[in-house]
This record gives C-alpha cells, structure tokens and sequence, in this order.
C-alpha cells in the first residue's frame, strides 16, 4: 500500500556517528521539475509516484520539503582517488536526507547528488548537471535489471537554474537510493581522526558495529568483528566485480570512496559497457594512465580492499603483527573468491551446470583475439545452444571450441536467463543523453524501457541489439563536476 509522503526519515547513521557528518540542508531549488522517475521503486518504498511528481513531491526530491524530525547531513570520507591518499573528501555537491523504512522492513538510504556545496566541497560549486544525474539514472536502472548490486536512482530532477561547465548546462539533482553509503573510504577517514586523536578511541569499533548491523547482522557474535568484516566485504566485491566482467561493465573510477561495504555500485560517472572484449578498455576522460581499465578491475579492487585491511587494523588486534597477519590472510582469499565466481557466471552464460575451466579459459582468449562483441557473442551461443546456426560458428578460430562445448549439451533456457539481449549500448547511451540536454526526453525514456527488461528480445527493438556504426569513435565519458 502507498503513501503519499514519508512519514519519517530515520538517522541512525547521524546519531551514531556523529563524528563522520555535518548538519547541512540542500540547496533551495525555487522551480523543481520532473525529469526521471522509477516508479517501480517508489513503489517498493511505500510512495505514491503521483505524490512524488507533485510540488510537494519535488521538494521533497531534492531535499527541500522533509518530514518532521528528519535529520540531513553531508557524510565524511577519505579516499584513494587514482592511488593518491586524500584525507579529506566528503559530500561535496551531496546530502544524507536520512534513512527510509520500505514496507518489507529493509532500510534504504535516501542520498541527493547535486544539492549544492557542503563543507566537502573543496572549491567546487556543489551543482549537478542533467546529463550525468540522467546517466546515472539510466545506468543504475539497467544494472539493476540485469540483476547487478547496486545503489538505484528513485529520480532525476530539474532545478531550473544553469551550470557553468565548460558551457552553461541545465543543472539538476538526483535522488539516490541505497542500503548505505558506508564506502571503505567512511573507515579510511574514521582511522584517520582517531590516530590523529581528533575522535574517540571507540569510533572505528561504533563504525564496525554500524556496519555490521546494517549489512551483515550474522556476523554479530563473531570473535573479531572487524576481521569478519573484512571478510565478508571482501567476498561481497569479489562476487560484484565477477559480475561486472561478465558483462562487460567498466566503473570508470574505482576510487576507495566508491566502494561501498554492501557490496553495491555506487557512481555511474564515467563508466560504460564495453563493446568489445578488451582489457585495456577505459572511457574515462581522466583515467589517462589506465588505472581502472576493465580488466585491471579485480587487480585493483583487491588493492582498494588492501586499503580497508589498513583501515581496520587497530580493531582486528592489539598486536599490530598480528592484525597485519590476519588481515593479509583474509585479503590474499579474494583472486581464488573472484575467479569461482567468475567462472560460475560463465558457466551459466555457457549453460553449463559445473564449470570446465580450461573451456572457458579458451574462450577468453578467443574473445580477446577475436576482439568479440560480449553481448552479441553469448546471444549468439544461446541460440547454436538452442539448435540454430550461428553467426560465429563458421569463424575458423570457434570451430573446436565450439565442438567441444557441445559436447557438454549446454541448456539454453539457462543462457537465456543469463545473457542479455540489451545492454546500454554507448552510442545509444550518448544520443538519447544528447536529446534530454536540448530538452527532449523521448530517446532517454525509450532506452529506458528497453534496459528494463534487458533478457527479453522484443519486436521493434532491434536497433538497441546493434554494435556502433563505424564511425563512432572512441567513446569518452565524463564525472559531470
């Protein structure tokens, strides 16, 4: 059943650690409009999307109209941003509203992005623009229909006013939701105040605890929290990042601030799906060295996880030579964690019911050699898989390989659930962004409904299945500050 409005904003995080926040209000947007909204998860949060479009709707979407008691705050955190320490980063154009209460009892945060400076700023000007806060949006939503982990966007608002970019652009606000923001770099920034004694002794065990209870209460009773902890958060990225591969997916900016400790993807900056199966893809404008390459992304999730072991040190074990032991031995699990999950993935897009590595390692290096489009090579095998001929079985490089998977009598119907039809293609990504900038929604909210339901194949939808015309180029993309 639905609301039409929140009755109440908790603030747990706020009061338990008060520490890692400032007190702070949005920005006033004087004219709120409707640019994006997931009906369907407002709908699993209790609201009303007809409530949401209304003026009190907006208001409330970008922080201007709460519920009484609520309590918003810009959260703190450091951060590894392209391996340089930073120790101060924080909610510079962002605000914690608070946390909702869903109707099944899960607890969600309700997150704005672009509601203005905070005290985090550093010098930037707090404002987002439509087209990144649209990205965002659209990206969130197709990963999460193809069943990634990740922080959803409940809505995209306009503001009314212009940005100064590297032009003027139509500024807006989104609303973001997720099981925490809690990211490895909230620990980075706790141990850092408490070995500079600028906090209590006690605050990485209180942010242990929070965490524990927010994402992973059966850890409660564990003889070293922290240490469970880090495992559990370092299966959880293992498992994510298997998933990403998978698909193809590039985050663009694996910072330790965008790590959250639920295991979810949080930024949709400069990411993109990659078309071709490339290691060294990046499309990032500032990943100039490569850093966050798609295939670079275990390696540097494992290194970013490091950086939580560091963190959590002090509360693993008194001993310092202990704790660095213990810690390292937990770290050092996560390839063998990575690899299982990545080969069970494959498997099942293989529509194999146990995994035959040395199957599956052939195939990448077909992919890489062949320079494969993911997406339309797994759709491809899905239906030779179901009795049809397909496009690459006649390609001398498959025609062993394809054999010997046969031979394993692979399950369509389990492929079919496993391989996409639709991805967000970049080029399609980039034409319907350029469209809602002038003002058009049309192609933005067309992509959407392809992205939906990305398994399905659907009459009509053909083009959305197609690589990018040649003379596409390089695909860049941009953070939006």
């Amino acid at each position: 059943m639905t609301v039409t409005a929140p009755a109440l904003l908790e603030h747990r995080f706020a009061d338990t650690l008060p520490e890692l926040s400032l007190d702070w209000q949005a920005a006033t947007v004087s004219a709120p409009t409707a640019l994006a909204l997931d009906e369907d998860l407002a709908a699993e949060l209790g609201l009303d999307p007809d409530w949401l479009r209304s003026p009190a709707g907006l208001r409330f979407l970008v922080g201007n109209e709460l519920p009484d008691g609520a309590r918003p705050v810009a959260q703190g955190y450091a951060g590894h941003q392209f391996g340089g320490y930073s120790p101060r980063l924080g909610d510079g154009r962002a605000l914690l509203l608070g946390e909702i209460a869903a109707p099944d009892g899960t607890l969600r945060d309700v997150h704005l992005k672009g509601s203005g400076r905070t005290p985090f700023s550093r010098g930037g000007d707090g404002w987002a623009t439509a087209g990144p806060m649209l990205r965002e949006h659209l990206m969130a939503t197709a990963m999460f229909a193809l069943g990634v982990p990740t922080t959803r966007s409940l809505a995209v608002t306009g503001t009314g006013q212009q940005v100064a970019r590297e032009s003027l652009l139509a500024g807006a606000v989104l609303t973001r939701m997720a099981s925490s923001h809690l990211r490895i770099g909230t620990f980075q920034y706790a141990a850092a105040l408490v070995a500079g004694e600028h906090a209590p002794a006690d605050l990485l065990g209180r942010l242990t605890r929070h965490a524990i209870d927010r994402h992973y209460p059966q850890l409660a009773e564990a003889d070293r929290p922290a240490l469970a902890l880090l495992q559990a958060v370092c299966d959880a990225q293992a498992r994510l990042v298997a998933q990403w591969m998978s698909l193809g997916f590039v985050h663009g900016v694996l910072n330790t601030d965008n790590v959250l400790i639920s295991g979810e993807t949080i930024d949709y900056g400069p990411c993109a799906f990659t078309d071709t199966f490339d290691p060294s893809s990046v499309f990032s404008s500032i990943d100039e060295g490569g850093r966050y390459a798609f295939g670079h992304q275990p390696g540097i999730t494992q290194w970013n996880l490091a950086r939580f072991a560091e963190a959590l040190l002090p509360s693993v074990d008194e001993n310092i030579d202990t704790a660095v032991e213990l810690a390292s031995e937990v770290i050092n699990t996560f390839p063998a964690t990575y690899d299982d999950a990545y080969a069970g993935h494959l498997a099942r897009k293989l529509g194999l019911d146990a995994v035959d590595r040395p199957l599956v390692k052939d195939l990448i290096e077909l992919m890489q050699a062949e320079t494969a489009d993911i997406t339309l090579l797994f759709g491809d095998l899905t239906r030779v898989a179901g009795g049809e001929v397909g496009r690459f079985a006649d390609r001398p490089a498959y025609t062993q390989w394809l054999g010997r998977w046969l031979a394993h009598h692979p399950d369509p119907c389990v492929m079919a659930a496993a391989n996409p039809v639709y991805i967000p293609r970049n080029h399609l990504v980039q034409e319907a962004l350029d469209a809602a900038i002038t003002g058009d929604l049309e192609p933005f909210n067309r992509m959407l409904q392809v992205v939906r339901e990305p398994f399905t194949a659907r009459v009509g939808f053909e083009d959305y299945t197609k690589p990018a015309p040649q003379d596409f180029g390089d695909y860049v993309t941009f953070c939006g500050t």
